[in-house]
């Protein structure tokens, strides 16, 4: 176990590495950017173990709970915790985008000029496409509709056009059904299934597999005696990965400082940047306040309510997590970090990091869902008087984007993917997320801190509902 004072040298060495990368970023652009290499190589090293540490943790953390009739208290708080803090985050996004307003005053011209690299994209394109043809057929059914109605009037068969709407109205109930909330709810149901667990492994498909994880320790805890050597095996595993994060550590702050220094090289060496930030640097703004908003009101509040922990102290304690989502831009990447951290810095009890903070890493997006929210409110915006904002629509999108937030791991290019089906859902034109392409890397580093931030408290949250100790060991 790392002591606490090497935790805090740790921790301040990340931040003068985040720090001097920057600088370097700025002053040599070009230089930053070869340090690309390093930042690769120690994204290899955390996410080479998340598999492992995964299954081994979820599965300590349920074998730790002793009695799986015992697992649906907690288990109910830890989906509840997660759909509050993403639902608040959504209505904060949509608050705080509503009282700023950063699209307005940039005109549907400025919008359409800038949305070029969107149109080009290929997700948005078939999404577009795609809303062409539903167009296209409603377009054709209603002199249909004309042709059946008279007809039938007077009494005359209308085979032929019967068979052209019913064909229709088939592909049009398809193509809906392929960008809108009812796909969102099939994908996510989708993604506690798998068809072969080493697939899912190798594409670090995590849900799935903590499903399976869960199960399987469940059962195990029936089985008492005859399996105590694989329960002794996966807990001898799960700490010795533990130990492996705390290796990887050490050098966090060389993997750090590459990992920064190559991207924010790279955004200044093409110019994008500080482009992008002139032009919409109210909505990187906005979308930062609201972030913070969450970061700092919303869930500390929450933590403190059900804990009565401090808990700006909890996220100290948690800054070399915060720090390292801020530098992977990933909620699993960083993840073995996380629970290293929660348990040994922040406190929490290790048997609730093993069960909470897996799960909120895959389906846990407060900071995703608010800025999806934000965007389509603030692509609205600068449409002006070519888009009709109205509440109904709102709440549309803030339904889609919680929905969207959370099944977004089963959905490949999942970012840009549940941006499609949020703008889709309220008919706002799909290539205008070329609009924030050029700062969407840079917020993504932002509202991974905060997914990260909620997962940890959400550990802390659910700790108060797991059984005793007593009550937890095996009979």
């Amino acid at each position: 176990m790392s002591s606490p004072t090497h935790s805090n040298r740790l921790t301040l060495l990340i931040i003068v590495a985040i720090v001097l990368a920057i600088v370097v970023a700025f002053a040599a652009p070009v230089t930053a950017t070869g340090f690309a290499v390093g930042g690769d190589i120690f994204l290899r090293l955390l996410k080479m173990i998340v598999v492992p540490l995964v299954v081994t943790s979820v599965m300590s953390g349920i074998l730790g709970l002793g009695d799986v009739r015992k697992l649906g208290r907690p288990g109910g708080a830890t989906i509840g915790y997660y759909l509050a803090t993403t639902i608040l985050s959504v209505v904060t996004g949509l608050v705080v985008v509503n009282a700023i307003g950063p699209g307005k005053g940039i005109g549907a011209e400025a919008l359409a000029a800038a949305s070029a690299e969107g149109a080009e994209n290929e997700r948005a394109m078939e999404a577009k496409e795609q809303q062409e043809r539903i167009d296209e057929i409603n377009k054709e059914l209603i002199p249909l509709y004309v042709v059946r109605s008279k007809y039938r009037n007077t009494g005359e068969p209308t085979p032929a056009t019967d068979r052209d709407i019913a064909r229709l109205e088939a592909e049009l109930k398809e193509l809906k059904s392929e960008s809108g909330i009812g796909k969102i709810v099939s994908n996510l149901t989708l993604m506690l299934f798998t068809d072969n667990l080493f697939k899912s492994a190798a594409e670090t498909d995590l849900l799935p597999l903590i499903a399976f994880s869960i199960v399987f320790a469940g059962m195990l805890t029936t089985l008492g005696e005859r399996v105590d050597g694989l329960t002794s095996l996966i807990d001898q595993i799960n700490h010795a990965l533990m130990q492996f994060v705390l290796l990887i550590m050490n050098v966090a702050p060389i993997g750090i400082f590459c990992l920064v220094a190559a991207k924010f090289g790279k955004a200044n060496a093409d110019g994008t940047l500080a482009e992008a930030l002139a032009q919409i640097g109210w909505f990187v703004l906005t979308v930062i306040i609201g972030l913070s908003v969450h970061a700092f009101i919303t869930l500390p509040l929450i933590l403190w309510v059900f804990t009565r922990r401090n808990p700006y102290r909890f996220m100290l304690d948690m800054g070399q997590a915060l720090l390292t989502a801020f530098s992977t831009a990933s909620s699993s990447a960083t993840l073995p970090v996380t629970m290293e951290t929660a348990v040994r810095k922040a406190g929490v009890k290790e048997k609730s990091v093993e069960f909470v903070v897996p799960i909120g890493a895959t389906i846990n997006m407060d900071g995703t869902a608010l800025y999806e929210a934000a965007t389509a409110i603030f692509i609205a915006q600068a449409l002006g008087d070519a888009y009709d904002l109205t509440l109904a629509k709102q709440i549309t999108i803030a339904l889609t984007a919680t929905l969207a937030a959370i099944g977004a791991a089963g959905i490949p290019e999942a970012g840009l993917v549940t941006m499609v089906i949020v703008l889709n859902a309220v008919g706002l034109p799909v290539e205008a997320i070329g609009f924030v392409l050029s700062v969407d890397w840079f917020l993504d580093r932002f509202r991974t801190t905060v997914n990260v931030l909620g997962d940890a408290m959400g550990s802390a949250v659910v700790e108060g509902t797991l059984p005793d100790e007593a009550d937890a060991a095996p009979a």
